[in-house]
């Protein structure tokens, strides 16, 4: 028995960590699509999602799982907000990749776990834990360095962290799973997005017939690339303990540095090191106060 649970873990590690190792190279999938409107790419993205998802709850027989949210008006405004927030967050993030700016969206995702515990502090009422005061503290410093050595408000970071994290509450709220719940959420952005594709068709500056080939793919694979490493992530998070998926999502923005600084070759001076050092110090702390607290059978806040 205990073997077989050691092999059902193994299975969900490696599937998220497949899953965040997917988000840290897909900026350089975005990249071959710096001609296209992130607007366009992100009306793709929902439009092709979409389809991919349904054929998904086919294969599964699993529409039945999308009835809460059309039948409970809280389930479905719910999904609704989460929809325009992900929608959100999405333009940002890929109007950043194609706009120089890999470095600073790796730095909103490092910045995210830390936006979850103060917005749990701020909306939630939770109680947070000496550690996870100072690694707050440390990253507000570092964001502070950002906008005194740089010179600007890191808002592409802040506006990626602040959405995603608003995100998770609302799916924390939702009784759908993630599968289901990305499905309503497609659902309620497609009139949206298919009537921005018509109009950009219309006027004869939609991407589709008239770009390469090659791009064509692209553009329509946008579907594929935005389900795969959800279905991976999906699959891992309900194998595999919350501290061992905590750790394990600092792949992807770890990837997407490296990828902005060495494939890219963006700006990173001393200046934005010194802020990064005090933001990764943070997710340090971070991470030790939840392997701290997960070791605790009391479930009582760690001493201090």
């Amino acid at each position: 028995m205990s073997s077989d649970l050691h092999h059902h873990d193994s299975r969900g590690a490696l599937a998220a960590a497949g899953a965040f190792l997917f988000w840290g190279i897909v900026p350089v999938y975005w990249k071959q699509m710096q001609a296209i409107s992130p607007f366009e790419l992100i009306a793709h993205r929902c439009t092709w999602s979409l389809i991919f998802l349904l054929g998904v709850l086919a294969l599964q027989r699993d529409f039945g799982t999308l009835r809460p949210a059309f039948t409970i008006p809280r389930i479905f405004w719910l999904n609704c907000l989460s929809s325009v927030l992900l929608a959100a967050n999405w333009t940002i993030y890929v109007w950043a990749v194609n706009s120089g700016h890999i470095i600073e969206s790796s730095l909103g995702y490092f910045l995210t776990p830390l936006c979850n515990v103060a917005f749990g502090y701020l909306f939630l009422h939770e109680r947070l834990r000496r550690l996870q005061w100072i690694a707050i503290g440390c990253a507000g410093v570092g964001v502070g360095f950002l906008l005194l050595g740089v010179g600007h408000v890191p808002w592409i970071a802040l506006s990626l962290a602040t959405t995603w994290a608003s995100y998770g509450i609302l799916k924390k709220k939702s009784s759908l799973g993630s599968l289901a719940g990305l499905t309503v959420e497609t659902i309620v952005l497609l009139p949206l997005a298919a009537a921005f594709l018509l109009w950009r068709a219309h006027t004869g500056e939609g991407a589709l017939g008239r770009v390469n080939p090659l791009l064509h793919v692209y553009v329509l694979s946008v579907g594929i690339v935005t389900a795969i490493p959800l279905l991976l992530f999906a699959y891992g998070a309900r194998r595999i303990r919350l501290t061992t998926l905590g750790l394990l999502q600092y792949l992807s923005p770890s990837v997407q540095f490296l990828i902005g600084l060495f494939v890219y070759h963006e700006p990173f001076d001393s200046s934005r090191f010194l802020a990064y050092a005090l933001i990764w110090a943070g997710l340090i702390l971070y991470s030790t106060d939840s392997f701290l607290a997960q070791r605790d059978p009391t479930g009582r806040p760690a001493a201090g």
